[in-house]
């Protein structure tokens, strides 16, 4: 938990094989209009502040659940002795309550097989002045991660005057919810089979044939149309032009299908731009925008569209370890790290490389806001998932997988162990006396940040 940042995982393994080098969050930016003077020029990187420093004890049972097991956190920042936040992180199992998979035949044969969906999440959640994060870091049977941040607390707000709604809506006698952007910025050191990868995409396009059993007639058929980008400036995706659909990070090694061994970047977001290039402030927080527009390049042959997430990707440098500054928000008019600079024209092929990806969403704040906003629908995030990495699905090994036929018995425990499951769930486990300790130690003065 970097106290700035925020929170990164390092050397991610499945099964033993590393495919993440490092998954870390870089920045999250909240960007305000409204009509009054505070309002408009507010433009919040809370990295500057202290996303990590600004994550406290986690509630049990409400911010995680009961039984997860938590941890603490030790940092050192602007004091001679160190500070420790108790409970920041809680680990646990999730039941999503969705099969990963499942098949039920009718046909020929009859037969169910199928698995629970349970995922190993990474939590902790960040506290800046009235906007809290959760950070969630999810883990599936099926070799995918998944990245999400939800955003709840109460929103910030101006004095309702004027033309106050064109720029929100009315949510208090003299209070305008005012809109504003939330983006936030991950580093994917992504590693698959080996720190030399390629970056290929996806997608698909229309050619028209002949149908064969009547030639007059013509068909549209789909096609895969295939392209392995050569250079970082092709690899930087714009916000809200077309992009490819699948996009991977492709090892030489083949697996026993003889396709390169590869995972797949998946962004689910709804960020739209965060700055006209043309503000004199874009530079600083330039890792919200493709930094060079694409000469030549793949992006206008597709159909596919990005519902807004944007990524690119680069060589990973150690002189380029982050995506910003802390001293970013100080001066964005020259600032300290700009994330343009870091695409040129690089061969990206065969190398280590790094996919940097910015997700978000508009909140234009309403009654139901108030008091706090809730998470659903409030949430964005991006997947990992493997794409010709494995031979088949690796969840397959798992023994809690369910299969029984028309055949046999499905109450019996040895062909479906979900039959065994009331009995053992009868006894009610011991759970540990509720205590909370995340007032101990906290300043009266708020952060100097916030959204």
């Amino acid at each position: 938990m970097n106290p700035n940042s925020g929170p990164r995982l390092f050397d991610i393994r499945y099964c033993g094989e590393r495919i993440v080098y490092e998954l870390s969050l870089q920045e999250a930016l909240a960007l305000y209009g409204s009509n009054c003077p505070g309002g408009t020029s507010t433009r919040y990187l809370d990295g500057s502040f202290g996303i990590g420093r600004f994550a406290y004890e986690l509630v049990r049972g409400l911010d995680c659940p009961y039984m997860a097991t938590y941890v603490d956190r030790h940092y050192l920042v602007e004091s001679d002795t160190p500070k420790t936040n108790q409970n920041l992180l809680c680990i646990f199992e999730h039941d999503a309550a969705v099969p990963l998979r499942r098949h039920f035949s009718d046909s020929q044969s009859l037969y169910y097989g199928g698995l629970q969906k349970n995922t190993l999440v990474i939590r902790a959640i960040s506290t800046l002045i009235n906007y809290d994060y959760i950070w969630d870091f999810m883990f599936h049977g099926s070799g995918a991660m998944e990245v999400r941040v939800r955003a709840t607390g109460y929103i910030s707000s101006s004095f309702f005057h004027g033309q106050g709604t064109n720029y929100g809506n009315k949510v208090g006698p003299h209070t305008l919810g005012t809109m504003h952007l939330h983006h936030i910025h991950y580093k994917v050191d992504l590693d698959v089979a080996g720190q030399l990868n390629s970056l290929e995409t996806q997608d698909m396009g229309y050619e028209l044939v002949k149908d064969p059993w009547s030639m007059q007639n013509t068909i549209e058929r789909p096609y895969l149309r295939r392209k392995k980008l050569e250079r970082e400036d092709e690899a930087a995706f714009p916000l809200n032009t077309p992009m490819p659909r699948y996009l991977s990070f492709a090892s030489p090694k083949p697996n026993k299908w003889g396709h390169p061994r590869s995972y797949r970047v998946q962004i689910t977001s709804f960020a739209g731009e965060h700055l006209p290039t043309s503000s004199s402030m874009e530079r600083s927080i330039s890792w919200g925008r493709s930094p060079r527009t694409c000469q030549g390049c793949i992006q206008p042959q597709f159909a596919g569209v990005s519902p807004g997430g944007d990524a690119a990707v680069t060589q990973r440098k150690e002189e380029e370890p982050t995506s910003t500054s802390i001293y970013n928000q100080n001066d964005p008019w020259t600032p300290t790290v700009a994330f343009a600079d870091f695409i040129d024209s690089e061969t990206i092929t065969n190398k280590d490389l790094v996919a940097w990806i910015s997700v978000g969403f508009l909140h234009v704040p309403h009654a139901e806001d108030v008091p706090n906003t809730v998470t659903v629908g409030n949430g964005v995030g991006f997947f990992l998932r493997p794409y010709n990495y494995f031979d088949e699905d690796p969840s397959v090994d798992s023994p809690d997988s369910v299969y029984f036929s028309g055949e046999q018995d499905a109450g019996a425990c040895g062909a479906n162990p979900l039959a065994c499951l009331p009995p053992a769930a009868a006894c009610v486990p011991h759970l540990p006396p509720f205590r909370y300790g995340g007032f101990l130690n906290l300043s009266l003065a708020p952060p100097p940040g916030g959204l």
